[in-house]
């Protein structure tokens, strides 16, 4: 699935999926949740707090 095929079904611009995997830009609960349905995982497959971010 390309950028573009994934942003269409997600809702989203290309650039965001660009953002998301080059770890610029933190999805919305709601992208996270509509990503892991795309993709058929659960959340916590796709997305993981860093280890400063579990502290706060």
């Amino acid at each position: 699935m390309t950028q573009q095929e994934l942003a269409n079904r997600a809702g989203v611009t290309r650039q965001t999926i660009l953002s998301i995997e080059k770890g610029r830009y933190n999805p919305t609960i709601g992208l996270a949740l509509r990503l892991a349905v795309i993709f058929g995982v659960p959340v916590e497959e796709i997305f993981m707090l860093d280890e400063g971010e579990k502290d706060a």
